[in-house]
């Protein structure tokens, strides 16, 4: 098994590109934009995570591909259209100027809705190349499943649903019954805006892999809390943070007046509770021993990310 976050990364760069397909001559802009935010490089976790899941459950790297680069593109739609002005109005991602920035509100806007196509289309060009293998062909129904699931109306869009109603709430005034409404609220984001896509790159990479139900759970478990710190540490990130490092603009949650672990708890309180997190995952997959070090690794690094 790979233990090297950036080998994984490397194979997931190598395969995006060459899988996305071109359109024709008249939607070369609609090619040029979606590629644009592809290129634009990113940390790739969840395509990684879901090569070593598959890794580590059993499978290959190589039969796991075609899904990950379908998380990657569900991710990259998700943060195109986050940009835009209607969401969160962001002029940088990933160092680079975004999207809508470039080719206009519009394009950027069918961009997104190409690359979450695109996510489809290659899953299921899988799936017939094992339609008369009814066990092979499960594992993948069942990996695009948890995709589907993770990236959905149950899944990421509630979340960010849920992310555009709570900017027009007061986050910072508020007495102990309205706090106790804003906590499940941000409860209720973190868990389908980031952590939903998270355990769905978990969990299909280990359908994949033939997981039994034992490691399933471990690894649901372990997702989980990766998820929720993964997102409370950009939301300490945004505060904290430089632009530089980043790669985007910081302070946008308090100008947009987001309900974030930061607003609700303070930097002490959320910083308490990305570690306990991190813990919890780190147990989850204790009793893997060295088998899982790629994954107790990864989280503790993610704790202490500057970007």
């Amino acid at each position: 098994m790979i233990n090297n976050f950036d080998e994984y990364k490397a194979i997931i760069d190598g395969y995006l590109l060459d899988h996305l397909e071109n359109t024709g001559e008249f939607d070369r802009t609609l090619f040029e934009a979606m590629k644009y935010s592809i290129q634009s490089g990113g940390k790739r976790l969840r395509p990684v995570l879901l090569l070593s899941s598959c890794v580590f459950a059993g499978g290959s790297i190589e039969e796991a591909l075609p899904y990950a680069a379908a998380m990657e593109y569900i991710h990259t739609y998700s943060l195109i259209h986050d940009d835009l002005p209607a969401m969160d109005d962001d002029d940088l991602r990933r160092g680079r100027p975004t999207n809508h920035i470039v080719y206009g509100d519009g394009m950027a806007v069918l961009a997104g809705d190409g690359l979450l196509s695109a996510a489809f289309e290659i899953m299921f060009k899988d799936m017939l190349l094992h339609a008369e293998n009814g066990e092979e062909l499960e594992k993948r129904v069942r990996a695009a499943d948890a995709i589907s699931d993770g990236a959905g109306i149950r899944g990421m869009v509630a979340g960010q649903s849920a992310d555009l109603e709570s900017e027009s709430r007061d986050n910072r005034d508020y007495g102990s019954e309205d706090k106790n409404d804003s906590a499940e609220m941000l409860k209720y984001i973190h868990r389908h805006k980031t952590a939903d896509m998270i355990i769905a790159s978990i969990r299909a990479g280990l359908y994949i892999g033939g997981a039994d139900k034992a490691m399933m759970r471990d690894m649901t478990l372990y997702a989980e809390n990766l998820g929720l710190a993964f997102q409370i540490a950009d939301d300490i990130l945004d505060v904290v943070g430089t632009e530089e490092e980043l790669g985007k603009s910081t302070g946008q949650d308090e100008k947009n007046n987001k309900l974030t672990y930061i607003s609700l708890y303070g930097m002490e309180g959320s910083r308490k509770r990305l570690h306990e997190l991190t813990e919890n995952a780190v147990n989850a997959v204790s009793e893997y021993g060295r088998n899982a070090f790629f994954f107790r690794e990864l989280v503790r690094k993610l704790e202490n990310r500057t970007k």
